[in-house]
Formats: C-alpha cells, structure tokens, sequence
C-alpha cells in the first residue's frame, strides 16, 4: 500500500509541476488536464483506502517511507499514518478538489494566468494531503507551512490589484502569529517527548500528564495544558478562530474557485483535523478545552453577526465559514472530536456548493459582486439556483439535509457537556442557528427573488452558466443532501473511527446522546430549541426581504450605531491596522533611526570615514615637502629601531 500512499500525494504533486513549468508549451488545455488527471487519481486511490480502511475494516498503516536526518535520537521523517480520521480526510479533501479542478476550466476560462492557477491549486491539494497523512509533527509542520504559502499565492494570484496583495499579506501575517505558536508547541513535544512521531508521543502523553514546568519562574503550568494551548494557537489561525480570523474574509480577494477550495477542504479545515488527531494529548487538558471552547463560540456567535450587513456575495458566505468553524472548534472543546470532523465532512460539501454558485452567478454578472444589484436570477440561472438553494438548506440546518445532522449533534454534544464554559457555548451556538438561516436567506432572497436590480447591459447577456461549471455543482449538491443518511449512525454514535480519535469516558457526550435511526434523528431534531431558531431565522428573512423590503432600511436607521461596529468588523481591522501594523512600523522606524542611520550610517559609515580624514589631516600636517624634514625623520626612525634591537639583544 505504501505505493499507493506515495501516488495519492504524489500525483497532484507532479501535475502542479508540470503545469507550472511547462505551462507554455503544453498550452491552457494541456495545463488543466495534467493537473486534473493528478487529482483524479490521487481521488480514485484515496476511494481505494477508504473502501479498504473504512469498508473493509483494514489495517491502519503507520510507516516512515523517508528519513531526513536523525539528531539526538530524534528522527525526522517523512511518513504516513492512515487510518479511518486519515481515509476520511483524504476523501474529502480530494473529490471537493476534483470538483474545484473542473469548475475552473469555465470560471478561469479567459484569465492569462489559466496555466499558473492550475498549478498552484493541485500544489494546495498537495499540500493538504500531506498534512493529513502525516504521522509525525515534522511532516504536520510542512504540510501546514505548505498549504499557508500557496494560499498566500493564490489569495493574491491578481498580483496587480492592490487589494489583493494587502489580502494576501495579510493571511501571511496573521498566519505567522498562529504558527509561532504551533512552532512553539512542537519544539515543547520534542523536548519533553524527545520525539516527533505521533505514535511514540502519545503513548507516553499519559505518563507526562501531571507534571508541571515553570514557563515564568515561580509559576507552575501544566505541561499538557501549555503544549494544547499553543498547538490550539497555530489553530487559530490556520480555522480563522477570534482573534485570528481577520485574514478569512479578505482571502475573497483571490478568484472563487480558490476561496471554495480554502473554506470548504484545504487550509482552514486543517486547524480542526489537527486537534482532532492530537486528541490523546488534549483529553489530558481541560483547561485547554475549555479554551478552546469559549473560542469556538464566541467565533460561531459573533461572526455570524457581520454576515448580517454583508453585500458583497462571496463575504456573506465567507463569514458563514467563519461561523461554522466556531461549531466545529466548539465541538472539539467539548470532546465531541467526531461530531467536529463530521460537520467538517458535512461543511465541504454545501461550502464549496456555496462558494462554486455564488462564481456561478458573479461571472453571469460580469462580474459583479453586490447582492443589492441582482435579484430575480431564479429564471436566468435555474440550475444555480437549485444548487444555491440547497447549499443554503444545509447550512441553516434542515432536517434530512447533511447539515441538519452534523449541525444539530454538535449542539446537542454541548448541552451534555460540563466542561467550564459549555453553558456560555450552548447559548451561542443555539443563537448562531437563527443568525445562520437569517444572512443566508437574505443573500438568497436578494439574488435569486424580489425585484430585479440588474444593469440593463449585464440583463441582455444573462444566463446560465456552461457545464463545466453546472456539473461540478450537481455533484456537490447530491452528498449536501444525502451523505449524512448514510455516515451520521457510524461516524457519531458508532464505532467509525477507531482508535483514530481518543475521549476519556468522562468527558464522552456523544456517548449520552440517544440515536436510534436517521428518521430517529430528525424526529428528535424537529422537537429541539434548533430547528425552531432556524425556522425563525428563514421566516424573519423572508418577511425582511421578500415582504416588507422597507424594514431592513429603518432597521440600520434606527441602530445605526450597531451596524457600525458590525460594519467595522469589532474594530479588530482597525486596532490590528494602528496598535500592531501601526506598532510595528513605528519600531522599525525607531531601529531604523538608532541602529540605520545613527549606528551603521553614522558611526561605522560616516564615522569611519570622519576617523580616516582626521587622520589624514593630522598626517598632513608632517607633509612639508622639504627634504631635510623627510632626512631628519628616517634618522630618527633607524635609531629608535636600532636602540630596540640593542635593548633586546
């Protein structure tokens, strides 16, 4: 198998490069179907491992196939641990690729950077595929560092539009505070572990769960609560969680088939597969999980809040992802580690739908993005707007739909749960089910119904998109539907996982939770506080939007104040603009002054240059240019010379 596991990373690896270097002479048609190829086949074997793993109940493989080097006894290696988290993971990651990969074909179509996007899009599959099969953390590290750089490509692929580099310097950055953090982390499992391989550390995490070391002298931490911690930090930027997000709405900036790939199975999922797979050492900590708990809600809440006054099409569903990843973190401080991959799972599917419909109808409108110069698409796009509709079901979380599933068994895990601050989670995530369904339908409702807001010009031309656009969403919309009635029993309440994902009994609320059947579910779910919050949220938007489209209007008038601080993101783009970016400016202005201009310009620069002519001036003053001088000097010269010598001798 491990050939196998070498051609499921390798192939989109080649295709990138292929593609990339060669992109001239293969042409735009040879570049998307190299790359293509490479992750249709990195999918057909990824399904060949699922079946094996999953299915057919195989061995989890846990092998080096490379050692770099080895210091100190601890060794750095390229490896592969697969097993039910790792098959599941591989599987999501490359069919929402796959899709992505073919949806471009349409959306890119006429861009001069066709053969450079494709490159780097089956380089991010690369990537991402090599973080999760990773089974140790110098190989978690790459693939981390590995997915950060290329979307830090891909965000600012329009290099010449200015906010796209600010976008992506931005990600870069913000993503740089989380993996020193991460860093940090790892570089505490090695000193203490004295390894990197997953296996080796957590088995001896148990024994090392009591001891305490002293990061500020004359304080004692826990060991297992300062490595979850910063290991959760790298999280927190990479899953976008408060106060690291501020980089995810602005990687809009980038061509959508990127923002699909980033927000449904590439780098922000890789946060929450992270501490899913260092479960063993994070059930040994629950200061960390509550940590991570109140995070998780705070970031679901009140980021769903500012896709309220969003207009901008692809920002509303960015900040949907931010809020969902706050379920997803929500569930992992709450030990529910299934119940957050499979709401990742669930998330892929209706995200990239979400992110591929809403391209579908930005490049009908030539390429406008505001929600308030649309409406009434429905007859225009009608595939699109299916494929909208569902998406949006899903993620509001309605029953039979896959989000309904996913969405409700996290909420449910968290009532159960005691952990410090579950209570403040549960409320947030139950409110966030009403704010979730309201942003949602007032995209919908404003794109798809209503009056038709539409640039004569862009009308004339309307229609529906091309089938290569169109067929990547269908087959998106079949798992946002369906896949759920099938995963939800095993994967949750079940015994999907394994040994891939470890709770302690105490902490384990999906184990509390009662499922009988799918239909069980539901029926369970349409008597819960959710299902009525989302209900209200789909009523009041289409009483706002459909009914009384006067009120919105009033509305901001009325609590202009609140739409301001949402409009203003919290202030954290303005505080990070004057206290941080601002910060760091004036010091480097400040080094600049002490160390540039005084210190190397002015003391070793210029100073030395000063020494040397006052030298030479008072040199210049022995310079008479008469020769007796120049006599009477060499003879006093040879003497003091020679009465050395004499001294000496």
């Amino acid at each position: 198998m491990e050939n196998v596991y070498l051609g499921i990373v390798l192939a989109p690896l080649i295709g990138s490069i292929i593609a990339g270097l060669f992109g001239k002479q293969i042409g735009r048609a040879g570049a998307h179907w190299v790359t293509n190829i490479g992750v249709a086949i990195s999918f057909i074997l990824s399904a060949v491992v699922f079946n094996d793993i999953i299915l057919n109940g195989g061995a989890t493989y846990n092998a080096s196939v490379y050692t770099w080097l080895v210091s100190d006894g601890i060794r750095f290696e390229v490896g592969f641990l697969v097993d039910e988290l790792t098959a599941t993971m591989m599987m999501v990651v490359t069919f929402v690729s796959l899709m992505v990969h073919i949806y471009t074909i349409g959306y890119m179509h006429d861009d001069p950077g066709y053969q450079r996007f494709f490159s780097y899009i089956s380089l991010f599959t690369f990537s991402m595929l090599m973080l999760v099969m990773a089974n140790n953390f110098m190989q978690l590290f790459f693939g981390w560092e590995a997915v950060g750089l290329v979307s830090y490509l891909l965000i600012g692929f329009w290099y010449k539009k200015e906010t796209a580099i600010f976008a992506n310097m931005k990600a870069f950055l913000v993503n740089r505070v989380g993996d020193f953090g991460f860093l940090l982390g790892i570089a505490a499992v090695a000193m203490y572990f004295n390894s990197l391989d997953y296996a080796d550390v957590f088995k001896a995490a148990p024994l090392l769960a009591d001891l305490d070391i002293q990061v500020i002298p004359g304080i004692d931490w826990s060991l297992m609560t300062v490595i979850c911690i910063l290991l959760f930090i790298g999280a927190m930027g990479k899953s976008a969680q408060v106060p690291l997000h501020v980089w995810l709405p602005d990687s809009m900036e980038g061509p959508t088939p990127i923002s699909a790939l980033i927000h449904a199975a590439t780098m922000v999922t890789a946060g929450i597969f992270m501490v899913a797979r260092m479960s063993p050492m994070f059930e040994l900590s629950t200061t960390a999980l509550s940590f991570i708990l109140v995070i998780g809600a705070i970031t679901a809440l009140f980021m769903g809040f500012l896709g309220l006054i969003q207009n901008d099409i692809k920002r509303v569903v960015a900040y949907s992802t931010l809020s969902q990843l706050g379920y997803m973190t929500v569930a992992l401080g709450a030990s529910a580690y299934a119940a957050g991959i499979f709401h990742l799972m669930t998330h892929a599917f209706f995200k990239a739908l979400l992110f591929l419909a809403a391209g579908s109808v930005i490049v009908a409108m030539h390429h406008e993005q505001d929600i308030r110069k649309m409406g009434g698409l429905k007859k225009y796009m009608p595939i699109t707007y299916w494929c909208m509709l569902i998406g949006s079901l899903a993620l509001i979380g309605t029953p039979f739909f896959s989000g309904f599933f996913s969405k409700d068994a996290i909420i449910e895990a968290v009532g159960h749960s005691e952990i410090a601050g579950s209570t403040f989670a549960y409320i947030c995530v139950l409110l966030g089910v009403f704010i979730t369904a309201l942003y949602s339908f007032r995209m919908f409702f404003l794109v798809f119904h209503g009056k038709e807001n539409i640039d004569p010009h862009t009308k004339e031309h309307l229609h529906e998109s091309p089938k290569v656009v169109t067929i990547p969403l269908v087959l998106l919309a079949i798992p946002s539907v369906a896949i759920a009635w099938f995963s939800v029993g095993p994967m949750l309440f079940g015994d999907y996982f394994g040994d891939a994902i470890f709770v302690l009994p105490e902490h384990d609320v999906l184990g509390q939770m009662n499922f009988t059947s799918v239909i069980g579910f539901v029926g369970h779910g349409l008597v819960t506080p959710a299902f009525y919050f989302a209900l209200a949220g789909f009523c009041a938007a289409y009483y706002l939007y459909m009914i009384r489209t006067d009120l919105p209007a009033k509305i901001k008038a009325k609590y202009e104040g609140i739409h301001k601080l949402l409009d203003n993101a919290y202030g954290f783009d303005a505080f990070n603009q004057s206290f941080f970016a601002g910060g760091c400016r004036k010091l480097g202005q400040l080094f600049w002054q002490i160390g540039d201009v005084k210190g190397i310009d002015g003391i070793v620069v210029n100073g030395s240059a000063r020494l040397v002519g006052w030298v030479a001036g008072a040199v210049r003053q022995m310079q008479t240019g008469f020769l007796y001088h120049y006599a009477f000097a060499m003879i006093i010269g040879l003497l003091v010379l020679v009465s050395w010598v004499l001294a000496r001798a």
